[in-house]
């Protein structure tokens, strides 16, 4: 039986007209592979909604992977993040006007979780398809680490990998001089990550919500 990988992006924010996370995922809708078929979602960039639009769809597609994917204006890598922290601490506003302070993102949560994905094995599969990718331990504490660590707490007692991945700006949004990297690149890395998710690596150990 085919394994279903649920891939999320944002839509646009902080103003912007595109977000080349959303663009990447929806480049990849009905993606169809010999053993593995992909459903995507596109989620709000706001607190709180982010995170009940994304555990909805888990519920319901049950996938078996999980993969988000979000923006990262000024990283010159697809990045692919290890740890989300249990903390909304917004340097912008939300597309809803909320920008919350030093505030945990679940009461009864650990401090973080780590990426249920191979995430070392991810980057070394990327770098060998000639992309630029890294690993991050960082994934900020906007709506991408919001969204990430709700995910990870999700899916505790699940038998479902799940993590978070973050792309740099597409050329045409990137200011003179910040790094940037093309679309068709970046969909090339969400299918290698898709790929070793779900073909190689194996899930990594989860230990008390944390990954070794």
């Amino acid at each position: 039986m085919k394994k279903t990988v649920l891939l999320t992006g944002f839509e646009p924010f902080n103003g912007a007209t595109i977000n080349p996370a959303w663009e990447a995922v929806r480049a990849l809708k009905g993606w169809v592979d010999g053993d593995f078929m992909v459903e995507i979602l596109q989620l709000p960039c706001v607190f709180g909604q982010a995170n009940r639009v994304l555990c909805g769809a888990v519920d319901e597609i049950k996938p078996d992977v999980v993969i988000a994917v979000g923006q990262a204006g000024g990283r010159a890598d697809l990045t692919v993040e290890r740890v989300a922290i249990n903390v909304d601490d917004a340097p912008i506003l939300d597309n809803d006007g909320q920008q919350p302070v030093d505030a945990p993102i679940a009461a009864d949560g650990p401090a973080g979780y780590f990426a249920s994905l191979p995430v070392k094995a991810i980057v070394g599969a990327m770098r060998e398809r000639g992309l630029r990718a890294s690993v991050s331990q960082t994934a900020g504490t906007f709506v991408c680490n919001h969204v990430f660590y709700g995910l990870m707490h999700h899916l505790q007692g699940r038998d479902v990998s799940g993590g978070f991945i973050h792309v740099p700006y597409l050329p045409e949004q990137a200011p003179d001089g910040a790094p940037s990297m093309a679309l068709a690149e970046i969909v090339e890395g969400l299918k290698v990550a898709i790929e070793v998710a779900v073909r190689g690596g194996g899930v990594q150990t989860t230990v008390g919500g944390a990954t070794h």
